[in-house]
């Protein structure tokens, strides 16, 4: 390093709760570490409203076995209660969408942040076009299918993309944090273990047990940004100063 020049840093300056500073947010005007906390609360909230939603509705589902539907199916033109699984999908992107931002200003912003927080985010938007784009049928059925159900396989094949990229994209991130470190190992296992239970399940889409495949492989990374979000809370909770 020369004379007078000024040492580089890799993260944000922290605040007393180990948060970046509010000053670095990407607004520049700051965000309150009451903000941050409602954004973590949120990214608990998601996942396990979602999950809440299909185990629900899956029991709802007259004449099915419980692990017969996929989750997508919950939602259907003719599945009961349709309503259950469609909030689940509405509660889930909306909640991403806040965690997201949230994790992006505790994080530093860009470029510190990484784009795990950005691929939290644009999982949530398609979280929602996926629950607004409602498959035809309960089951996989052969024939005719709707404009909107053909759009929801594609917003859902690219939905689980991005829910194996975050966790992946944050473990990246994490691993040279010492705030975060703990959790980059979990996040990969579960990002690698939810990809490998997605090419199964595209693989064999119509066999008796495509379902089960596909709630846990949605399941795994849902719970490592649940876990993610709780980190969060802890950090943003109320610093007492002497």
């Amino acid at each position: 390093m020369t004379r007078g020049a000024r040492p580089e840093v890799d993260a944000a300056p922290q605040a007393g709760n180990g948060l970046a500073r509010a000053d670095r947010s990407p607004t520049g005007r700051g965000r309150p570490t009451s903000w941050v906390r409602a954004g973590a609360i949120a990214g608990i909230v998601g996942p396990v409203a979602f999950t809440a939603a299909w185990i629900a509705a899956a029991a709802r589902q007259a004449g099915l076995s419980f692990s017969a539907p996929q989750i997508s199916g919950l939602a259907a033109d003719n599945a009961r209660d349709p309503w259950l699984m469609l909030g689940g999908f509405l509660v889930l992107g909306g909640c991403a969408i806040g965690f997201g931002a949230a994790l992006a200003v505790a994080l530093g912003a860009r470029p510190l942040a990484g784009w795990g927080p950005l691929a939290i985010q644009a999982a949530g938007v398609l979280t929602i076009a996926a629950g607004l784009l409602r498959r035809d049928h309960v089951l996989l059925t052969a024939g005719p299918q709707s404009w909107h159900n053909h759009a929801h396989d594609v917003v859902s094949a690219a939905a689980y993309v991005l829910l194996v990229a975050a966790p992946l994209l944050l473990a990246r991130r994490f691993r040279r944090d010492p705030r975060w470190h703990r959790l980059a190992l979990p996040l990969a296992i579960a990002a690698a273990a939810s990809a490998a239970l997605l090419v199964a399940f595209y693989a064999a889409p119509h066999d008796s047990w495509d379902a089960t495949l596909q709630r846990v492989a949605v399941s795994l990374p849902l719970a490592a940004v649940a876990t993610v979000a709780v980190r969060l809370a802890w950090l943003a909770r109320p610093v007492r100063t002497c």
